[in-house]
């Protein structure tokens, strides 16, 4: 148990953590690019849209199912998506870290904090109001 502690100091815990963050944004950042570079070829020489009019965008693009569907189908507009999901579950992904840290080192009230504020960000995201 000695050895798990001295490998996983509050140095090392925070350079994972912030390798994390780091890992995250670059691949969310190279997934969006990639989509964009897709929508651009299939899409760059279609008229100029109305922008008088706001019209949203279906539960292809909005749902998870609807995401990973278009993924499948390699729709541009999709991988974009995909890359914007990549971005938000990295921080969800930090506190899930954190968490495990917090949980090596026994500090039992961050690890409470810690459970509290992951609890409070899936809910919000999966236990929202179904419009």
């Amino acid at each position: 148990m000695k050895l798990i502690k001295t490998l996983t100091g509050d140095r090392d815990i925070a350079l994972l953590v912030g390798q994390v963050l780091r890992t995250g944004v670059i691949t969310a950042s190279a997934i969006a690019f990639v989509g964009g570079i897709f929508y651009l070829a299939k899409h760059g020489a279609d008229s100029i849209p109305d922008y008088g009019t706001f019209t949203g965008e279906g539960k292809e693009y909005t749902t998870f199912s609807g995401i990973f569907h278009g993924l499948t189908t390699f729709k541009p507009s999709a991988i974009i998506q995909f890359g914007a999901l990549v971005l938000l579950a990295t921080p969800i992904l930090r506190i899930c870290f954190s968490l495990i840290g917090f949980a090596v080192e026994k500090d039992r009230m961050y690890v409470v904090i810690t459970l509290v504020v992951l609890g409070i960000i899936l809910f919000s995201m999966f236990g929202g109001l179904k419009i």
